[in-house]
């Protein structure tokens, strides 16, 4: 008979470890991800900023050597990313891919233009700088046009304000649950041991000696708890890394190393306080309110 009931606390007791060290690691994993998200906000938005081309068209009387010129100085400019000539040419050609025939037939010429297109870095992708930029390009003889999709910039710069301020306020929201979430699990671990803690407090136990073991005991499944989450933190990063390379997630390596520590130390520091709290709260119970 005693040793059925001993297995069955046994069984009860791995069960609670197993469940607080779930929690554990379900919350730290799915706030590791935020986190992922917030550190890489900026650089996927910077990402998409980048790919806004703006097209300066040339117009035919352009010579080569103002063409080079202009070109060389754009890509020198601090503002500018990187700039791409495209011939008429070669315009032509991509007109041709795209719809499957050569166009040019119905109307004898090529009508497209030389041009060069520019992207500029993420910083400088806003209304004000491009349409100081287009305005300070037409003023050149050889230059006929200039354009860039304005709605898209705007739409874009606006959304990304939006975006950010709402990361933030879940962020903040999404600690406070995870550290509930944990602390419930912890209390409830603590909670099937609270006759121990009192049997352990009237035969003369300091507080602090009695504190000591449970506290290590939650730390030790934090760990085990962060682990995990940094496994399944570290297998999605590399998935969406290698499928979508060009959003470069892994461009910043200390940022996301910080992330990693910072989610291990999550885990270590709310074990600790919840356990803290929950044996303090028994400790100071009276021995007919642990009944209830």
């Amino acid at each position: 008979m005693s040793s059925s009931f001993e297995k069955h606390q046994k069984r009860r007791l791995i069960s609670s470890y197993f469940s607080v060290v779930v929690s554990i690691a379900l919350v730290l994993f799915l706030l590791g991800l935020l986190g992922m998200l917030v550190l890489n906000a900026k650089t996927i938005s910077n990402n998409f900023k980048e790919r806004v081309v703006m097209t300066i068209y040339l117009g035919d009387s352009a010579k080569d050597v103002e063409i080079n010129q202009l070109q060389k100085s754009l890509t020198l400019a601090k503002y500018v990313k990187e700039t791409k000539y495209v011939s008429k040419e070669d315009a032509a050609s991509f007109m041709k891919g795209e719809y499957g025939e050569d166009f040019l037939d119905d109307v004898g010429y090529n009508p497209l233009q030389n041009s060069i297109d520019v992207n500029l870095k993420a910083d400088f992708v806003t209304e004000q700088r491009l349409d100081s930029i287009s305005e300070s390009t037409l003023t050149k003889k050889f230059v006929d046009d200039v354009r860039y999709d304005k709605d898209l910039v705007s739409m874009m710069n606006s959304n990304v304000k939006r975006i950010s301020l709402w990361i933030l306020i879940i962020s903040g929201i999404f600690t406070l649950i995870a550290v509930l979430l944990i602390n419930s699990s912890i209390r409830l671990s603590v909670y099937s041991k609270r006759f121990t803690i009192k049997t352990m407090q009237m035969v003369g136990a300091t507080k602090q000696f009695i504190r000591r073991p449970f506290i290590w005991k939650s730390i030790r499944l934090g760990i085990v708890g962060a682990i995990i989450a940094l496994i399944g933190m570290a297998v999605v990063l590399y998935y969406v890394n290698k499928t979508f390379s060009d959003l470069g997630l892994l461009d910043q390596p200390i940022l996301i190393g910080i992330l990693f520590v910072g989610v291990f130390v999550l885990g270590i520091v709310i074990s600790w306080i919840s356990t803290y709290v929950a044996t303090q709260r028994f400790l100071n119970l009276k021995t007919d309110q642990l009944y209830y």
